[in-house]
């Protein structure tokens, strides 16, 4: 599979004012939720009305959708609103019933995009369909796992792909439920700039007061559009309830978000340095944060010299250090003199964090 201005064809036809929108319910949980969520959003700005009919659960025993009985509900929203309906799908049984029932889009999830087997299982079914498929990043930050699973779809004949990234699962503690990892994001689009790419700041937040912020970021990037979760009634959703807003939410999102349109070479100009100082503001958020875990370690270092009453300089240690990031520096073009004063200044916080400990 190459990049071609082909691939994201499916998207220019419709000719959008604004990023493609793609909201609904992470889950169908009564005919009455799922219609009256669609008539509250069938004259904004959501392009696709999407809704969970199957929900693959972590652990067996939550609620694991209605199933095929959800599909009728879509079809009724979609006789009496006109919008256009989504689904995510994880096998061929899943990918039958949903042709069948009219479904307009199919998504494949994180849980799946991660088996190259069941990847081709769902390929096979969809062989040669005109339908829009997206394929969500899988839960580990594989690039390659990702594309992979797009290129067998495409092999198997399915030309109005996509791809959704909803953050990439962690054993760290973060204000995430899933690190979005912004940088694989952005090596996806060097590779296949022409490929639209969705964002789920829904489930890479899992929290609504964060959705803004990450949809913003996401639109800064360049994506093509946004996948967020929409409840009548949040709170109290059978799945996923903290971060799912209400259609009120959503459209107000919709009015405060930033969208750049470029009509003219200044423009083009201004997009691409907004784009490029955003990919800045990603590294220098992960800057901060690799600093801060730095310091935890120095604070248990500081900890562990104050249980055996050592000195916190070790100057031994700090020259090896020193000597191995010049090197390391310099093969990253970085001057020795701006890996010097960095580490310098890294140096001394770390020894300011442990005299801190020694001292209380």
């Amino acid at each position: 599979m190459e990049n071609t201005k082909e691939l994201r064809t499916w998207l220019d036809d419709m000719n959008l004012p604004h990023p493609l929108v793609i909201a609904g319910p992470c889950s169908a949980e009564t005919e009455e939720q799922v219609l009256k969520i669609a008539h509250e959003l069938k004259d904004s700005d959501v392009n696709y009305y999407r809704a969970g009919i199957w929900k693959p659960r972590t652990r067996p025993g939550n609620f694991e959708g209605v199933g095929t009985l959800g599909l009728k509900w879509l079809k009724k929203v979609k006789e009496e609103t006109g919008m256009k309906t989504c689904t995510e799908v994880a096998n061929k049984n899943h990918v039958e019933l949903a042709m069948e029932n009219d479904v307009d889009l199919l998504w494949i999830g994180a849980r799946s995009t991660v088996s190259p087997f069941i990847m081709q299982e769902i390929a096979d079914a969809l062989k040669g369909t005109d339908k829009i498929v997206l394929v969500k990043n899988p839960v580990n930050p594989d690039l390659a796992l990702w594309l992979g699973g797009i290129e067998r779809l495409y092999t198997a004949g399915v030309k109005n792909l996509g791809a959704i990234h909803r953050g990439f699962s962690t054993y760290e503690k973060s204000k995430y439920r899933n690190i979005p990892e912004w940088q694989l994001a952005i090596e996806f689009q060097n590779k296949f700039p022409d490929l639209p790419l969705i964002c789920d700041p829904s489930h890479i937040t899992g929290n609504r007061n964060m959705i803004f912020d990450v949809s913003q970021t996401a639109l800064d990037l360049n994506f093509d559009g946004l996948m967020i979760e929409t409840h009548i009634d949040p709170d109290n959703a059978w799945s996923d309830a903290a971060q799912q807003v209400t259609p009120n939410m959503l459209k107000q999102i919709m009015k405060d978000l930033r969208v750049r349109k470029a009509t003219d070479s200044e423009a083009n100009y201004t997009e691409s340095l907004d784009n490029l100082r955003a990919q800045i503001n990603v590294v220098d958020n992960q800057l901060i944060e690799v600093l801060g875990k730095r310091m935890k370690v120095a604070d248990k270092i500081g900890e562990l010299k104050k249980d055996k009453n050592v000195a916190v300089l070790q100057s031994k240690r700090w020259n090896e250090i020193l000597g191995n990031m010049i090197l390391e520096g310099e093969s990253r073009g970085l001057s020795e003199e701006f890996v010097l004063k960095m580490f310098k200044a890294i140096h001394q916080e770390s020894i300011n964090h442990q005299e801190k400990i020694i001292k209380g």
